[in-house]
């Protein structure tokens, strides 16, 4: 695969932080920050307010958020060399904004803890690893395009929202390839940053600067938001979110462990919930950017992409609720955009693997069409039925091409 890690080439512990650091990757993982908390934190918002909570709770929320998954991402790339992404649970905020209606809001959170239990539970009794290991890399790598196409389609449907602005994104984009490929996504950026600003794009009027306030609300359990908030938000994390995190980074040439990942943000839910945290996951998405060959052309130095991804959430903690106005006010067209052309090297390297193999082509273009075609079913995302079609597909070929025992 293109850009891809081989298992020996991501150091062991202790890698030379200082040495390794790079524009592109922490371009890459600023990218994936606005990414991630562009799409997300407006759902968390519209959540809080459907369950009636007051700025502060929804400040809480989203900032224990991004503490604990910022600061369990940096410190785990920086330790062990593995670009590990942490991301707030999006499928779970998509299922809050109308599940949470009507519901207490302690018990609400009791249903986050259960959530956080059944991961943690997952991962320690090592649940995960036998599944990771069933899924042939050309499966993971059409799944990881499948879920990334839709991204590279956006640069040309939001050409008709912001077309100036794309454009000129693009032209930068095009010009860095060509002469200094390693910074086209930082150049990128700040294009986009410049053009949206001149043409008064970004309306900084509402914004409202101030400290994040943790607050505490002790977790009460009931059965019936254990039924409709608790398990829901445990299958669609774990379905949505931590295997297609762990297949993408399977299919960008990583081996992680991924029953103790999975644990890892079990226990961080388990913390951050009390504060209101709904789901804290493997990223997907943000962690498609960062681990990327446009973070950096060496596989064994992309964890600072994530780290720095980390480090930024860890900042944001800070003002969380503040900076969640302040996404909302830039335009949709050119995170779309930014998006986009992020994630073009990802999508051509996951379709390059994905195809490789005539054996299993057949396979994977299942597995790439059913992924990117958004649909989802019992709540759960596209990603997940895009694995489990083609996996029954490769298990129908394989099975057929089997020789009878003589």
């Amino acid at each position: 695969m293109s850009g891809a890690a081989q298992p020996d080439s991501v150091p062991s512990p202790g890698p030379h932080a200082r040495r390794d650091i790079s524009a592109s990757a922490i371009a890459a993982g600023l990218v994936a920050v606005l990414v991630s908390f562009g799409g997300t934190a407006v759902l968390m918002v519209q959540a809080g307010h459907a369950a009636g909570l007051n700025a502060a709770q929804i400040g809480s929320w989203i900032g224990s958020l991004s503490l604990v998954l910022g600061a369990g991402g940096a410190a785990y790339s920086l330790r062990t060399g593995l670009p590990v992404v942490m991301a707030w649970s999006t499928p779970g905020a998509a299922l809050l904004v109308t599940a949470l209606a009507g519901v207490p809001f302690n018990e609400a959170v009791g249903a986050f803890v259960l959530a956080a239990a059944l991961t943690l539970a997952c991962g320690l009794f090592g649940w995960i690893d036998p599944i990771l290991r069933r899924i042939p890399g050309e499966i993971a790598a059409a799944m990881l395009a499948g879920v990334l196409l839709n991204f590279g389609m956006g640069v040309f449907t939001s050409l008709g929202k912001q077309p100036a602005l794309v454009l000129a994104m693009c032209a930068a984009y095009l010009l860095c390839r060509r002469w200094a490929p390693r910074y086209a996504v930082l150049v990128v950026m700040g294009v986009a940053v410049a053009v949206a600003a001149a043409q008064g794009l970004i309306q900084t009027d509402q914004l409202n600067l101030h400290l994040t306030e943790f607050v505490w609300t002790t977790p009460v359990f009931s059965a019936q938001a254990a039924i409709s908030l608790g398990i829901p938000l445990f299958v669609v994390a774990m379905a949505s979110q931590n295997l297609p995190g762990l297949a993408i980074l399977q299919a960008s040439g990583y081996r992680p462990p991924a029953s103790r990942l999975v644990a890892a943000t079990g226990v961080l839910g388990l913390l951050a919930a009390p504060f209101g945290a709904h789901s804290v996951t493997l990223g997907a998405i943000s962690a498609a950017i960062c681990t990327g060959p446009e973070a950096h052309p060496d596989p064994s130095k992309r964890y600072i992409a994530a780290a720095t991804y980390g480090l930024s959430y860890f900042a944001l903690s800070i003002v969380a609720g503040a900076v969640a106005v302040f996404f909302q006010a830039l335009p949709a067209a050119l995170l779309a955009a930014l998006a986009g052309l992020a994630l073009l090297g990802t999508i051509m390297g996951g379709m390059a693997t994905a195809m490789a193999n005539p054996a299993r082509r057949e396979a994977a273009l299942i597995t790439l069409l059913a992924t990117a075609s958004g649909f989802s079913f019992w709540g759960i995302g596209s990603a997940f039925w895009g694995l489990v079609a083609g996996l029954l597909a490769h298990t129908l070929f394989e099975y057929k091409q089997r020789k009878p025992a003589v």
